[in-house]
């Protein structure tokens, strides 16, 4: 099974209505916001974090950037760096590299999401390819991740 496959059945298994849209190749969250003509404030851009020896995954909106200062005061850890790929491209067997979907719990790791991402009422995010995204309610996106939420990012 593949990761939009993975999704799309937990969804469904959740009750949680979505759209899965498909749309030209991008690489990162605001060209993904470009593609599906939607404010880079709802996308939901995963960036991988080594905090000492675990990863974790973090989520903000394609128009910030995590600043690892403000993650290391709200995770309470000193030892903070942006992950490498070799570092987690294979806790996503089934996504392409870059394109996971904010679902960590879905694949054993705790979730982040910077407070300014629970703003808006949707969220749209990566659906493990760079070619299709799904969009949800933020609502139903809480209620299924369970992410811990705090202000750990800057706007670009």
């Amino acid at each position: 099974m593949d990761c939009r496959e993975r999704i799309r059945r937990y969804l469904l298994e959740n009750n949680v209505p979505f759209k899965l849209e498909e749309h030209y190749t991008a690489y990162t969250a605001q060209e993904v916001a470009e593609a599906e003509h939607v404010p880079g404030q709802r996308v939901a851009k995963v960036v991988m974090v080594k905090a000492e020896s675990q990863v974790l995954m973090l989520v903000v909106p394609a128009v910030r950037r995590v600043d690892l200062d403000m993650l290391g005061d709200f995770l309470g850890k000193r030892s903070l760096r942006l992950a490498t790929e070799e570092e987690f491209t294979s806790l996503f067997p089934d996504c392409e590299v870059g394109a996971m979907p904010p679902f960590g719990n879905l694949f054993g790791l705790p979730v982040y999401v910077d407070v300014s991402l629970t703003e808006d009422p949707t969220i749209v995010f990566q659906a493990g390819s760079h070619e299709e995204t799904m969009e949800i309610a933020y609502s139903d996106y809480a209620r299924l991740v369970q992410p811990a939420v705090g202000n750990f990012s800057r706007h670009v």
